[in-house]
């Protein structure tokens, strides 16, 4: 089944998950290896949380965020291409969050809770090149308190979807960010790295933003779930374990205890749902975090129903502001 893209912009993709008071968000990227970070740095007193579902993943620090964990904060999160090598990208946010005083404290020392995830970008430039420590320092260096760049920067450089049929006839993800106001004051932000196997649907008309592309003279976008119903799993390159994977964070100012938090990764992750088709597939590594800082009060339905369409509409707007570099066609590119 194909279906043509969608080419109307879709509505409410705005907002960044600095909208939350007290977030950081930085990149780093290298444009001719397309490979990059990004990291969200917490305020202090942050409480954090993961919900992995994704069975192709490279993970850092996530033990410390289950609810019975004895650290009870969470200093920052790394969302990092370069597979597992890029986990290396961490060092150098800990060295940062080290030298503001940031950590939890242990003889004499400040140790900081980075929790780290990572996607497939290797096939996408100069493999050999990954994020490192020096990356991971650079894009602390570079975080700030508003809405930057998105796309085709930091964890979104080398990022891609829609491998069903091949890196041929594969686009560009990127990186994207979203937020929504809360009833009772509070706000919930998004941030999302879009690497994924299947493709990305508009969550309110289900039309397909991009995904594996048709062959001519069709063209239009393959519905990646309806083609593995009908027809099977292609096995063309591209499209292995491990190769794949959508990386979310969201955060909010409403207060949250630790299994609270988690509770709010597990309802964001359903956002992930709406808008990758199919998801947490094998050969994807999805992951999504959660982090809540602030005094305000809402009920945790409401936190999750909220969170749900922030990582949705920043999932969505991953690939509408991406960059193909010529190499790729984006969102923008399709006619």
């Amino acid at each position: 089944m194909e279906e043509a893209p969608h080419r109307d912009r879709p509505p409410g993709l705005s907002g960044c998950i600095t909208d939350v008071p007290g977030f950081l968000l930085g990149h780093a990227q290298d444009r001719e290896a397309l490979t990059g970070l990004s990291v969200v740095i917490c305020p202090p007193g942050a409480v954090g949380a993961c919900e992995l579902r994704g069975t192709a993943t490279a993970t850092r620090g996530v033990d410390a965020l289950r609810p019975e964990h004895l650290v009870g904060n969470l200093d920052a999160v790394v969302l990092t291409g370069g597979s597992a090598f890029g986990l290396a990208s961490a060092d150098g946010v800990m060295g940062y969050l080290e030298d503001q005083g940031r950590g939890f404290p242990a003889a004499g020392y400040r140790v900081p809770t980075v929790a780290a995830a990572v996607l497939f970008d290797l096939a996408s430039g100069g493999g050999d090149v990954r994020p490192d420590a020096a990356m991971g320092r650079a894009a602390c260096e570079a975080a700030v308190d508003r809405e930057g760049p998105q796309g085709s920067v930091g964890a979104g450089t080398g990022a891609t979807v829609g491998k069903l049929l091949g890196r041929e006839r594969a686009m560009k993800g990127g990186v994207g960010t979203a937020s929504v106001q809360l009833p009772g004051g509070g706000v919930v932000g998004a941030l999302a790295a879009v690497n994924a196997y299947g493709g990305v649907h508009d969550p309110e008309t289900g039309i397909a933003l991009a995904g594996p592309r048709g062959e001519a003279p069709e063209g239009g976008i393959v519905d990646t779930t309806h083609y593995l119903r009908t027809r099977g799993r292609s096995h063309e390159g591209f499209s292995g374990p491990g190769e794949n994977t959508t990386l979310g964070v969201v955060a909010t100012d409403v207060q949250l205890t630790k299994p609270e938090t988690q509770k709010l990764s597990q309802m964001a992750a359903n956002g992930l749902i709406k808008t990758v088709r199919p998801s947490y597939t094998t050969v994807d590594g999805d992951v999504v975090f959660a982090v809540s800082r602030g005094d305000n009060k809402e009920s945790l339905d409401v936190v999750g129903a909220a969170a749900q369409v922030a990582l949705a509409r920043a999932i969505c707007r991953a690939v509408v502001e991406a960059d193909g570099f010529g190499l790729l066609p984006a969102w923008r590119d399709l006619g």
